[in-house]
């Protein structure tokens, strides 16, 4: 099992989106548990308050750090778990790292609000996590980006493990367009070969798609996937056709 542990002001957010579809089938069937700890309640006055003017001066208000400290002491968790801060300038959140955190026990993420967090709240943090370059009101979309994210891929989560194997960034590549029925819809027709029952010519049409796809909308992630030579291959062809249809 899978703990998450989420450290926020608005633990509401956090609870009614983990509710509900594929994290909330995850949770009912024991899979993965998304435990909140609010800091309003660790304080010790009586206005609950979790924050104060900077130092220095400058707009806006800062997280104190006796509160968020409180919370995360109170969190029952495997001593060297990740403890994740959600913030613009940490690592970038990709596949891989989804992967990696699904060998993990328990994950802490802590949401920031406001201008920002105390900067001895930070050192709790063993990585600094980005989910993309903007700027958000809250770190709770981060942090239900990153449960979603590693949550479906605990077995056990998503029904049907094959349906993972076909995914965007599973070999560092977009997924390929999908279709269901009706077979015609509005003159647009799913493609011959999906109908055929050849399931052989079948992956072959779906890997060349996701490749075509990816050297369309996404070519900086071609320098890293894993591609055999009969990809480099198509690819290779594919650099010629846009050059030829470019001159």
């Amino acid at each position: 099992m899978l703990n998450f542990h989420i450290i926020t002001l608005f633990p509401e957010l956090i609870n009614t989106y983990c509710s509900v579809s594929i994290i909330g089938r995850g949770i009912s069937h024991g899979e993965i548990t998304v435990k909140t700890y609010n800091p309003r309640d660790f304080c010790s006055d009586k206005y609950r308050k979790v924050d104060d003017t900077p130092y220095g001066g400058g707009a806006g208000m800062v997280l104190k750090p006796e509160p968020f400290f409180a919370a995360f002491e109170s969190i029952q968790r495997a001593s060297q778990s990740p403890v994740i801060l959600t913030s613009p300038q940490g690592k970038p959140f990709k596949q891989d790292l989804a992967w990696s955190l699904t060998e993990e026990t328990d994950i802490t993420i802590l949401c920031g609000h406001y201008e920002g967090f105390d900067e001895r709240i930070c050192s709790l943090a063993t990585m600094e996590v980005s989910t993309g370059d903007y700027v958000l009101t809250g770190g709770e979309l981060p942090a239900l980006t990153i449960i979603d994210a590693v949550g479906r891929l605990v077995p056990g989560v998503i029904g049907k493990s094959i349906s993972l194997a076909h995914e965007t960034f599973v070999d560092g590549l977009l997924e390929g367009p999908q279709y269901t029925k009706p077979p015609l819809f509005r003159e647009m027709e799913v493609p011959e070969i999906l109908r055929s029952g050849d399931h052989q010519k079948i992956n072959q049409w779906r890997r060349e798609q996701a490749l075509k796809r990816t050297f369309a909308l996404r070519p900086d992630l071609l320098a890293e996937a894993n591609l055999s030579d009969k990809d480099r291959k198509y690819l290779a062809d594919l650099s010629r056709q846009n050059k030829s249809n470019q001159d």
